[in-house]
C-alpha cells in the first residue's frame, strides 16, 4: 500500500456522512480491460493456443492468479503460473506505455475529490508495477492511498483490499463509497461492508441492496456518492 496525501487530508469529506472514495482502475478509471485481454489472447498465441471469446467475462476483473490459473487450465498450456504471470505483466506494461485512455468522466470525478479534499483511494487487483504505470496518466497526486493486488495476502474478491484502504485513511467501512466495474470487484467492496457503484465494464451486474449500477462515471459525482452513503444509514 503506497499512501500519497499528507494524513490530515485523510479524516474530513467535506463534512457529510461520506468520509471516503475508493475506486479501482481497470475498466473503471483507465479503458483498459480490453488490454489484458489482448495481453491474453498475444501470449496464449504464442504458446500455440487460441482464447475462447467466453472466458473473456470469467476472467475479467479477478486477480492475476485465479485469471492466469483459469487459462492455464483451460488451454493445457504448458507453462506456471508464476512464468505466466511475469509474461501477461510485461505484454501489459508494453501496451499501456504507448497511453493510457481515461473513462468518460473519470477526470472530472477525479478532479471533483481533490478539489473538496475527499480521502480518495485507488484499489486495484493489478500489481504494484503496473499501477505505478497507470498513475503516470490518473495524476499519482489525486490519490490518499493506492492498494496493489499484490500487496495484500487475499485481493478482490475478498474484502481485504477494500479494509486496507479504510484502514489507511482512517475511515468506517460503511461510510466508504466504492466505484467498480465488475462482479469481482463488486463482491470485495461488499464483503468489506463498503457502499458500491457499478459500472459495468465488459459484464452485466445487476442492482442489488447497498449497490447502485449506472451506464458512466459520467453519471457519478460527488453530490451523488454522498447520497449513496445518506440514503442507507
Amino acid at each position: 500500500m503506497t499512501s500519497t496525501v499528507p494524513a490530515s487530508l485523510t479524516r474530513t469529506a467535506g463534512g457529510s456522512a461520506l468520509q471516503a472514495v475508493f475506486l479501482d482502475m481497470d475498466g473503471t478509471l483507465v479503458d483498459t480491460e480490453g488490454f489484458w485481454w489482448d495481453a491474453e489472447v498475444e501470449v496464449f498465441a504464442e504458446l500455440g493456443h487460441t482464447l475462447d471469446e467466453s472466458w473473456r467475462d470469467i476472467v475479467v476483473g479477478g486477480p492475476m492468479t485465479r485469471s492466469a490459473g483459469y487459462l492455464i487450465e483451460a488451454t493445457g498450456a504448458d507453462i506456471t503460473l508464476a512464468e505466466l504471470t511475469v509474461l501477461l505483466n510485461d505484454r501489459f506494461e508494453a501496451r499501456i506505455g504507448r497511453g493510457v485512455p481515461l473513462m468518460p468522466g473519470a477526470e472530472r470525478l477525479l478532479a471533483e475529490l481533490a478539489a473538496h479534499n475527499v480521502p480518495t483511494a485507488l484499489v486495484s487487483a493489478s500489481h504494484r508495477r503496473i499501477i505505478d504505470r497507470v498513475l503516470h496518466s490518473l495524476g499519482r497526486d489525486r490519490f490518499t492511498l493506492t492498494v496493489a493486488g499484490d500487496e495484500v495476502p487475499r485481493t478482490k474478491p475478498h474484502p481485504d483490499p477494500y479494509l486496507l484502504a479504510a484502514r489507511g485513511v482512517g475511515a468506517e467501512p460503511g461510510r466508504c463509497a466504492v466505484v467498480e466495474d465488475t462482479a469481482t470487484g463488486v463482491a470485495a467492496a461488499e464483503a468489506a461492508g463498503c457502499r458500491v457503484v457499478a459500472v459495468p465494464s465488459v459484464a452485466p451486474i445487476a442492482p442489488a441492496d447497498g449497490r447502485v449500477v449506472v451506464r458512466s462515471l459520467e453519471e457519478v459525482d460527488l453530490r451523488f456518492l454522498r447520497t449513496l452513503i445518506t440514503s442507507m444509514n
